[in-house]
């Protein structure tokens, strides 16, 4: 077991030798060193950058801001140390700035230069000195007419692994959104559209949040969506199928070598299980009598299976004819 008293009794005796005096005295002029540092600093000249979290407040219910309404606003600023003291720790209090005090035309919020810089005065102390800010201004649009639903289109370009295919349609979580304008939507906006998307290599089903593409003077909501990609395995599977024989005249026959072909083809996993018809067949009308071979067709098989191939390619034949009754 461990021996604290012992622990303890070494530790007073290295406290109270010499160099133990010399150390803690060490220790206690830098402290103090520290503190004189501290309170010069704080009468000192200083810049620093800040970004100024911002709310527009008292909006009513019935009014939809059209532009942008930046969250904070990136500000340069100078002054004594103890003058932003209070800005160093911790989180920058929220700046809030009344709507209607600052609406200055018809559907129009605006803070300019003068105003927001007075503002931010305010709100770190007059002594200090506002160096920069981003934005320098506010200009918003809004609107007090209700949005209207739009259909939303997915514009997209993708492109799985070999292996791979899409296993049904690229979709949002959201088929349409609302739109937003001064006035009311014009009639020529009868849909909007994704940013593009792009992939490639795709091997399983992926989500991708995709911004709607922004319209000039109107605000679409939302204006980000989550688009599904469905991406499924091909797997082989195989099937035999009689032969049949089609286009044939009156009075004659034929007998194809083999009467039976083998139909391979790739099928996405969840399609597997499902027992789609599929024909093998020799068209009359196409046999070339100088040659032994007839080609072999295949009735029209469903998007959704690929590489189809059909083993034989060819089958040989005899014709009969039949003597008529």
């Amino acid at each position: 077991m461990v021996d604290y008293r012992r622990i303890i009794d070494k530790a007073k005796g290295a406290v109270h030798s010499s160099k133990g005096r010399d150390l803690l005295l060490y220790l206690m002029f830098v402290c103090v060193a520290f503190v004189f540092w501290f309170f010069l600093s704080l009468d000192s000249e200083q810049q620093r950058d800040y970004d100024v979290p911002v709310e527009i407040e008292n909006v009513p219910d019935s009014i939809t801001m059209l532009g942008r309404v930046p969250s904070s606003l990136n500000v340069s600023v100078q002054g004594k140390g103890y003058q932003l003291i209070r800005f160093m720790w911790g989180k920058m209090p929220l700046m809030r700035i009344r709507f209607f005090d600052n609406v200055t035309e018809e559907n129009v919020f605006a803070l300019p230069r003068p105003k927001l810089e007075s503002r931010l005065r305010e709100y770190f102390g007059q002594g200090v000195q506002i160096q920069s800010m981003r934005p320098d201004s506010l200009r918003i649009r809004y609107t007090t007419v209700p949005g209207v639903m739009v259909k939303l289109d997915i514009n997209s370009d993708i492109h799985t692994d070999l292996q791979y295919v899409l296993s049904g349609p690229i979709t949002a979580n959201v088929d349409s959104v609302r739109v937003f304008a001064p006035n009311g939507l014009p009639s020529s906006v009868t849909e909007v559209i994704t940013e593009p998307l792009i992939r490639s290599g795709l091997r399983d089903t992926s989500r991708f949040e995709v911004a709607v593409m922004p319209m000039d003077g109107m605000r679409i909501i939302p204006d980000r969506v989550i688009v599904t990609v469905p991406v499924e395995p091909l797997i082989v599977k195989k099937k035999k199928v009689r032969i049949d024989v089609t286009g044939l005249p009156d009075g004659v026959g034929l007998i194809t070598f083999p009467s039976v072909a083998e139909v391979s083809y790739l099928v996405p996993m969840s399609f597997y299980n499902d027992d789609y018809p599929v024909s093998a067949y020799v068209d009359f009308h196409t046999i070339d009598n100088r040659r032994q071979r007839a080609k072999l067709n295949l009735t029209p098989m469903p998007e959704l299976y690929h590489n189809v191939i059909v083993e034989p390619d060819s089958v040989e034949y005899i014709i009969e004819k039949h003597a008529r009754q």
